[in-house]
């Protein structure tokens, strides 16, 4: 059912935990099946110098945060929001579709922590989708 990806970043998720006076917090949640996820930044120069993240959810919202971590770690914040749930499941090799919802999460608290550094540093705060999680699938806001 889970590619060895999954399961690799289920069993042993890269960079997990909080950030200390963090330049930007993002959550994310689906009350549909419970998993809530919540990413820190640290960025310096407009790039993303260290990310966390602390997730109550399943084996895929786990392993989802953990790989978009690892996707945005070093990135611009340009780079990051440009982040999708459908490059998310795909560096997981792939997620099982009852499960996409998860990577859906990780994008929206990525988004929700850029916006987050965004408003601390006086800056408009970017127009980003509007989530459908009942789907699994993002739609970009008119």
């Amino acid at each position: 059912m889970y590619s060895e990806k999954v399961l690799d970043h289920f069993q042993n998720p890269r960079n997990v935990g909080e950030i200390e006076n963090p330049d930007g917090v993002g959550q994310a949640g689906n009350p549909k099946c419970g998993d809530i996820m919540k990413i820190y930044l640290r960025v310096e120069d407009d790039i993303i110098t260290d990310i966390k993240f602390k997730t109550f959810g399943c084996a895929s919202a786990i392993a989802s945060s953990s790989m978009a971590t690892e996707l945005v770690k070093g990135r611009s914040i340009d780079e990051a929001w440009d982040l999708t749930n459908s490059a998310v499941a795909e560096a997981l090799d792939g997620l099982p579709p009852i499960k996409m919802h998860c990577s859906v999460l990780a994008e929206e608290a990525i988004h929700a922590a850029i916006n987050d550094y965004r408003k601390r540093k006086g800056l408009p705060v970017i127009e980003g989708k509007e989530y459908d999680h009942d789907h699994g699938h993002a739609t970009e806001v008119d």
